[in-house]
């Protein structure tokens, strides 16, 4: 898992460290020192910690004026040990949503596992958004099951076209463009 990298050629357009309304402004990160890990794996060092021990993100690309945030995930999804879910929507959520946010597009391809606890802070974070929506891109299969057998799918918009996009051949406005007409199709 150490080499895994978020995704880095979005750079040019956004640095969430750079970014002064983003929870990770002026962190500072080392090419060498791996200090996350996920279980007995270690981490990349450019991967972002919340709070969780086995759910690590990297804001890709944030939009204040359209409000969307593209957001890659990697580890454990644990709400059932770690109440990742709070962490998550309490400590980066709640923060980018004071900033106009209410886009959410989350990748998990390198989602291993989710385990579940319960759906309060899914419902929260559903409730809160209003006109804007949780997408979930190209999770995989085994994930996006557990999602739905538990009845998690009723606040985000998944599976279809969202299981396979080929999202790093787009810009960050094309990605958006893209999950946002689908999403707008599935809800309309």
């Amino acid at each position: 898992m150490h080499e895994l990298e978020p995704y880095f050629n979005w750079r040019d357009h956004y640095i969430s460290s750079e970014d002064e309304r983003s929870p990770f402004f002026n962190k500072e990160y080392s090419e060498f020192e791996f200090s996350d890990r996920v279980y007995n794996y270690l981490l990349h060092p450019q991967w972002d910690n919340f709070g969780s021990s086995t759910l690590f993100i990297k804001i890709l690309y944030a939009d204040y004026e359209e409000g969307f945030t593209v957001i890659e995930l990697i580890g454990e999804w644990n709400d059932a040990i770690n109440n990742d879910i709070m962490t998550l929507k309490r400590d980066i959520i709640e923060h980018l949503m004071e900033e106009g946010i209410d886009k959410f597009i989350l990748i998990g391809e390198n989602v291993l596992n989710f385990h579940y606890s319960d759906d309060c802070y899914y419902e929260e974070w559903f409730e809160e958004l209003e006109d804007g929506y949780i997408a979930m891109v190209n999770f995989h299969d085994h994930v996006v099951r557990e999602f739905n057998e538990i009845h998690l799918d009723q606040y985000f918009v998944l599976g279809g076209e969202l299981e396979d996009v080929s999202w790093r051949t787009y810009t960050p406005e094309q990605f958006y463009g893209k999950i946002n007409s689908y999403v707008q199709k599935r809800l309309g």
